[in-house]
């Protein structure tokens, strides 16, 4: 969800997770998005559910929210190493260009 879109450009949905409904604006590029996002969460709801012995919903609402700060965590290591890599051939086809380039 952008911050900075203007109020106008929100569109209202409703969305469930963890079996309660709720209403946010968004803008409309990120609905599909958001949707996703709320199916997955749910999804691995039920998958902790029926692997886990939880005392109440806010056990499972906990399982879930580690294993998705987890992924974006990883994620966000693998970002960085693909980003490292692409520095390091930048600085190699730089070596070989001027390797090349020399009489």
């Amino acid at each position: 969800m952008s911050d900075n879109t203007a109020s106008s450009d929100l569109i209202p949905i409703n969305i469930t997770i963890a079996d309660r409904s709720y209403r946010v604006k968004i803008a409309s590029k990120d609905e599909e998005a958001v949707r996703k996002t709320a199916a997955l969460i749910n999804q691995k709801m039920v998958e902790y559910k029926n692997a886990y012995a939880g005392k109440d919903m806010q056990d499972y609402i906990s399982m879930v929210l580690l294993w998705f700060t987890t992924e974006q965590q990883q994620n966000g290591q693998n970002l960085y190493e693909i980003e490292n890599a692409q520095s390091q051939i930048e600085t190699l086809t730089a070596w070989v260009d001027k390797a090349l380039s020399t009489p």
